[in-house]
This record gives C-alpha cells, sequence and structure tokens, in this order.
C-alpha cells in the first residue's frame, strides 16, 4: 500500500489524487512504557523486527502494517505518557518532496524535523492535535527502514499477517462542529473524499468518513467523530483515535485473537459480528477495530 519515481518526479497533478497517495507506511505511537505496548502489540499479531539506530525506537510489523512505538524523550511529536498516543501517520507518495510542496501550498503547516547523523528527512506536516503527517516514497525496493534502523538478529523481517489483517483506517476524534473543517482538510490537502452517510463499515458508524485517493488495493479510510451533543468544549482534544484494521473474516480473526489473550468489547450495542469487531482499551487509550474487508 513509488512506482513512478523514475517519470515525472517533479510534478504531481491535480486531481483525483493529488499527492500521488498510495496508501499508509506506517502508524506510530508515542509513550513512555514501550515495553507494555510491545506486548499489546504482540498479542494482535505484530513482532519487532528492528530498532532505531540513534533513539528509543521500535518497528513492529505484520503483513503490510508498520508500527512504530517512540519512547524517544526529545523531539517527539506528542509529550511522552504512559497512556500511548497515535502520533503520527506516514502516507505513501510517489514523490515525497512534491508531496510536502503542494500540501504546503494548499496551507498544510510544516513541521520542523530535527535530523541526526545517517538519518533521513522525512518531509511532514501538523495533523490534529501535537501529531504529524508524514511523506514517504521510499518503501519499495529500498525503504525508510534500511537508512534508520537496524534490523533485529534472527527475527523474520517480512512476519506474516495473522488472518489476513491489513491496514483500513484510522478514527479521529475531532470538535463540536468541526466535521466540515476536517473534511475540508483533507480534501484540499491531499484528495480525500466523503462517502455517502448511508455507506459505513463495522460496527461503530457514528462520524463521517472519508476515503483516500489512489488506487483501490491500497485505499484506507478516516473517520471524524465529533463529541456526543452533551460533551462541550473538547477543541483541545483533537486527536486520532484508534486503528481500524480489514480482515477478510471478523470472526475469524476474533477467535484467533482471543487465543493469544486479547479481549473484546461484548454488550447490548457493540459486539463481535460478521462485520466488524472491538478490542477491549488496553494501557488507558489502546484499542484495534476490526473491520471486514476482502482485499
Amino acid at each position: 500500500m513509488g512506482q513512478g519515481q523514475e517519470n515525472d518526479r517533479e510534478s504531481i497533478a491535480e486531481g483525483e489524487n493529488p499527492l500521488g497517495m498510495e496508501g499508509i507506511e506506517f502508524i506510530e505511537y508515542a509513550t513512555s512504557r514501550p515495553q507494555a505496548l510491545g506486548q499489546v502489540l504482540e498479542t494482535m499479531g505484530f513482532r519487532p523486527i528492528a530498532r532505531h539506530r540513534s533513539r528509543e525506537v521500535l518497528l513492529y510489523r505484520q503483513g503490510d502494517i508498520n508500527v512504530i512505538v517512540n519512547a524517544h524523550v526529545e523531539g517527539g511529536a506528542v509529550a511522552l505518557d504512559e497512556k500511548p498516543q497515535i502520533a503520527a501517520i506516514a502516507l505513501r507518495v510517489r514523490d515525497a518532496a512534491a508531496a510536502y510542496k503542494r500540501a504546503l501550498d494548499r496551507g498544510a503547516w510544516a513541521v520542523p524535523v530535527h535530523v541526526e547523523v545517517m538519518e533521513l528527512n522525512i518531509p511532514a506536516v501538523h495533523g490534529p492535535g501535537a501529531s504529524r503527517i508524514y511523506f514517504v516514497d521510499r518503501y519499495r525496493e529500498f525503504s525508510i527502514y534500511d537508512v534508520d534502523f537496524t534490523p533485529i538478529p534472527t527475527v523474520d523481517p517480512h512476519p506474516p499477517a495473522l488472518t489476513g489483517l491489513h491496514f483500513f483506517g484510522i478514527v479521529q476524534y475531532i470538535g463540536n462542529d468541526r466535521t466540515e473543517d476536517w473534511t475540508d482538510f483533507y480534501g484540499e490537502l491531499f484528495g480525500f473524499t466523503a462517502l455517502p452517510d448511508e455507506q459505513r463499515f463495522g460496527i461503530l458508524p457514528k462520524g463521517r468518513i472519508l476515503r483516500s485517493p489512489g488506487p483501490a488495493s491500497s485505499a484506507f479510510y478516516l473517520q471524524l467523530i465529533e463529541p456526543e451533543p452533551s460533551v462541550l468544549e473538547v477543541e483541545d482534544n483533537e486527536r486520532f483515535q484508534r486503528v481500524g484494521l480489514g480482515t477478510p473474516d471478523v470472526l475469524r480473526s476474533v477467535a484467533e485473537l482471543r487465543t493469544r489473550g486479547v479481549s473484546f468489547v461484548e454488550s447490548g450495542r457493540v459486539h463481535s459480528e460478521d462485520k466488524g469487531a472491538l478490542t477491549l482499551n488496553s494501557m488507558g487509550s489502546v484499542s484495534f477495530e476490526l473491520v471486514h474487508d476482502v482485499r
């Protein structure tokens, strides 16, 4: 989830996919308890495969899903806390420099990146809250991890995805009456389009769903959720909230994950079924939503 880097590297056309987006490269969590978060990820089928060369950062992977756990004290996207936070997402694009420039031209706010010796400069713009949105164009024969990370010995660098799990989307909590603002933000800067209100996925259908541009095989979704009407003044709490994982068979995935120690929300309103499931909250902030999706 860049090809075409040899041709037209300096141009990214306006239109349906203005940034040349081809999916998600990684999700980054920030936490002061990286080992505890690592245990949560391993129960979900992820494996630690590499360590950052100069920072307290670990790369976890299963299938095509990369998750970075960042416990580096200085220069992080968000302040470290015991409760993990989704600090960044990285978008795969055909040309990172061109995509970054276009995003800035359309009104995105640049994030100064402090690069150490022998590290890649990965351009980024501000996302919700204190998060970052990175642009990555090295993800095929030569990836960003080949420069910044050292493989963990004896570990398979490409662990298979558990029961066909793959990246499906991310839920973002937004402020009161901010749905149109964020819809415009993702539409103008990245080319996302809003789905019809009747088109829903999974078992938590609230809010507005935006689809990323690009090939269907690498498309993902953003779900924008405002607070309940009785909740006021939550602008400062806008953030990426949880990750959605697609699976061709939700109940099979639930059964397999349960054998690994994962617990799911099972109530009258929210429970595991063919179209989706939700893991119980871990570490006060980490949950995963399973969604039926055949790729």
